[in-house]
């Protein structure tokens, strides 16, 4: 006997429009396209035997949806499955896409891979420079984006990827630390590597969702810098068997959807 329960309730939404608001981006008409790139690590189920059953899952969620959901609600959903059976993952996979299409309202899309179809899967990193080496002096921790004033050099025009392991923001609900590595990838004048640095650690004691902290980090270097063409991802590391890749661009941009170290 298959057991069907309805576990849409569990799902708590949390609407972009109001964060988008706040940083003075137009919700009707995004500067940026991207997708909130999610891996869950700990799906299971039973089958008809009453087997477990595991795999991991990739959900992305376009940014043009109503809202995002919140972390530790999918968590609970997801757990929530685990002693319930079904014919095949198509079956799950299908009640996951519903529920998931329901609660952002918008276009999700959502892969389960078995563990055997993703055994070879490596540890990498981002391409381009690191920042990290520079010498610098962090006086506070406090998130200021005028950090980024004249951080660009004049008439000298450069492509760059350039990537941070240093990032840190808070959790707005449990204050709990979310740590990530952020890819910027610019065409325009120089931005300053020191200046770009600081910037980033000082959202150290930040309180914002993963999805808005790369929303902000892309409004700002957009309107302080001015690049011409501007990209970025982040790669948030595991928590609660989830991690969390938001990706924002004014150009075609196609994420390399790495695992890296701390994931």
């Amino acid at each position: 006997m298959i057991f069907k329960i309805n576990q849409f309730h569990l799902l708590q939404s949390i609407p972009r429009k109001k964060h988008r608001i706040q940083i003075k981006i137009n919700h009707a008409n995004l500067p940026f396209i991207g997708k909130d790139v999610w891996t869950l690590y700990e799906i299971s189920w039973l089958n008809l035997n009453g087997v477990p059953q595991v795999a991991i899952a990739k959900i992305e969620f376009n940014s043009t949806t109503e809202n995002i959901v919140e972390s530790k609600s999918l968590k609970i959903y997801v757990n929530s499955f685990n002693q319930i059976k079904f014919k095949n993952r198509r079956n799950l996979i299908e009640i996951f896409t519903s529920d998931l299409n329901k609660c952002v309202t918008g276009e999700v899309s959502v892969k389960f891979f078995y563990l055997h179809e993703i055994e070879n899967l490596g540890i990498s990193k981002f391409s381009g420079t690191c920042i990290d080496n520079k010498n610098i002096a962090i006086k506070s921790y406090n998130y200021n984006k005028l950090l980024l004033k004249n951080c660009s050099k004049k008439n000298k025009i450069v492509i760059e990827s350039l990537y941070s392991n240093l990032f840190k923001s808070n959790c707005p609900i449990t204050n709990q630390p979310d740590w990530a590595s952020i890819n910027i990838v610019y065409s325009g004048q120089k931005i300053s590597h020191i200046a770009l640095l600081k910037y980033l650690v000082s959202f150290r004691n930040h309180n914002e969702f993963h999805e808005e902290c790369i929303e902000r980090i892309f409004n700002d270097i957009q309107e302080i810098c001015n690049p011409q063409k501007l990209s970025i991802y982040a790669r948030y590391t595991r928590r609660g068997g989830i991690d969390i890749n938001p990706w924002r661009s004014n150009i075609f941009f196609e994420p390399n959807l790495i695992r890296l170290a701390r994931q």
